[in-house]
């Protein structure tokens, strides 16, 4: 017996479905009238989640004979650059990602689509700008390494089943883990701190909003896209020094930037701006969400937690 109900909705699995990408995909996807079940590593599941280890193929094969999905987004994977432990790295994304490609194939199982999520981190220091899909990856950190070798080994797969991966370039939103950069700039200010301690202050980036995000992943569920890398993006590049003006802005006081060296990475990609052509190509325009609005929205919710 199945673990998902009986009604005739498309189902999908999503795997690390309690992070933070995870629960706006959720959210998505249930208003679009999806049956989702989510796949989580370590909590005690719900009556919608499967608790399953990716390192443990028995644990992936099970999950995927329970929720029969018809799509597969997976999102699961260590995601903090600065990780202490770089084995964990390739072991989670990785070996992960194949455990539940195998898993898959094991039950016999045909999903419509397999959406999987690499990053945009894997084109390092590059010279292009934007950056198209066709750029030569050039990784400069352990992160970002795994998230190649998982892209060349998961093409391997592109004959078996119809599988789409995603590179997301930078994104954020209220519920972003706060030493995630503009989460913690955010914070300071919501707390109304006079100095803050960043590393690097020249860097460059394209920051999207989760819920754009979000709303891409269902897009891409939904077109007839299959074998293809598409970056999520929106073509536009934030200095940090925009971002600290429009909170200075929004908070009404510009606080003291105090530079760490501690903080500053050796090998750091300076601008990353992805060329979001090919998505919006595929999908059609999805309009961005501005970044002043999303740095609004996380500045009100993170000064309702800090009263």
């Amino acid at each position: 017996m199945g673990f998902h109900s009986n009604s005739n909705k498309p189902r999908v699995l999503v795997t690390g479905a309690r992070g933070f990408t995870g629960k706006y995909l959720l959210n998505e996807l249930t208003k679009a009238d999806y049956e989702v079940t989510g796949l989580i590593a370590d909590c005690i599941p719900n009556e919608h989640e499967i608790q399953a280890d990716l390192l443990s193929i028995e644990d992936l094969r099970r999950a995927v004979r329970l929720a029969q999905p018809d799509y597969i987004i997976h999102l699961a994977a260590i995601s903090f650059v600065q990780h202490a432990d770089a084995q964990a790295f390739y072991a989670t994304n990785v070996i992960g990602t194949l455990n539940l490609l195998q898993a898959v194939a094991d039950e016999n199982l045909q999903p419509k689509k397999i959406i999987i999520a690499s990053s945009a981190n894997i084109y390092g220091n590059c010279l292009e700008d934007p950056i198209k899909e066709s750029v030569p990856p050039a990784p400069t950190n352990h992160y970002a390494a795994s998230k190649v070798a998982m892209e060349y080994l998961v093409r391997n797969w592109f004959d078996r089943f119809p599988i789409v991966i995603t590179r997301p370039f930078n994104y954020t939103g209220v519920g972003q883990a706060s030493y995630f950069l503009l989460p913690k700039i955010v914070q300071h200010f919501s707390e109304q701190k006079t100095s803050i301690e960043l590393g690097n202050t020249d860097v460059v980036r394209d920051f999207s909003d989760v819920r754009f995000v979000a709303a891409v992943y269902r897009q891409l569920l939904e077109k007839p896209i299959v074998s293809a890398t598409i970056n999520i993006c929106s073509g536009i590049g934030y200095s940090l020094a925009e971002i600290l003006d429009y909170m200075a802005e929004i908070a009404g006081y510009k606080i003291n930037v105090q530079v760490n060296p501690d903080f500053i990475r050796a090998q750091e990609v300076k601008r990353l701006v992805g060329d979001p052509s090919q998505l919006q190509q595929l999908i059609g325009h999805i309009s961005p969400i501005n970044l002043p609005e999303t740095l609004q929205w996380m500045y009100q919710a993170a000064s309702t937690i800090s009263r």
